[in-house]
């Protein structure tokens, strides 16, 4: 297992730059599009062989803004007793809290929902992680913290599978030493396998 530094990332020039304008054709999409693709995105991860023998925890998190929404698939996982977290920043550190659908959440920080302070803490082995911007090689951008790189470093072995909407490609996002790729990322479109 790798642990990268307990610092704060400063993102590139040029990795902000994308984060924007990806962000502006994901906010730009229809809410009528996005409501017909979200379920078509959860089909497709469902579907993965990842789940095959898979006993969690599997962690995602809740929307915000204009992201794919990972409900869906929390709540079939659910269905068929995978236990469940969500990440939440504590510390300047991402951690992550057992969590079913319909218990609270509450205000997290940057806009997010997280579970109660009270829930346990989990290491998640499979992780749903949202995107701002991706490409094929399976890098990502978020947005601009590291705490999913930091993360999924010190979870070790994991299988992370990221979700966007195909307007969220780009042609190659810049990667440092400090990124870590994703093992799968699913649109509306299609299933990449990157790792």
């Amino acid at each position: 297992m790798t642990t990268m530094p307990d610092t704060q990332v400063t993102p590139s020039p040029q990795k902000a730059a994308l984060r924007t304008a990806s962000l502006a054709r994901r906010d730009a999409l229809e809410i009528d599009d996005r409501l017909e693709w979200d379920p078509a995105i959860a089909a497709q991860v469902l579907a993965l062989p990842v789940w095959d023998g898979a006993s969690g925890p599997v962690s995602a998190y809740w929307p915000m803004r204009s992201e794919a929404d990972p409900r869906p698939i929390l709540e079939e996982l659910h269905r068929r007793g995978l236990p469940l977290c969500l990440p939440a920043i504590v510390a300047k550190r991402m951690i992550f809290r057992r969590w079913a659908p319909y218990e609270p959440i509450v205000p997290g920080g940057f806009g997010t929902l997280v579970p109660a302070p009270d829930q346990p803490e989990t290491a998640p082995r499979i992780l749903i992680v949202p995107l701002a911007a991706f490409d094929r090689r399976g890098y990502r951008i978020g947005y601009g913290k590291g705490y999913y790189d930091r993360a999924l470093s010190e979870l070790g072995p994991t299988v992370s599978i990221g979700i966007a909407y195909a307007a969220q490609e780009v042609a190659a996002v810049p990667d440092e030493p400090h990124d870590r790729r994703l093992g799968w990322i699913v649109t509306e479109r299609e299933t990449i396998r990157c790792g």
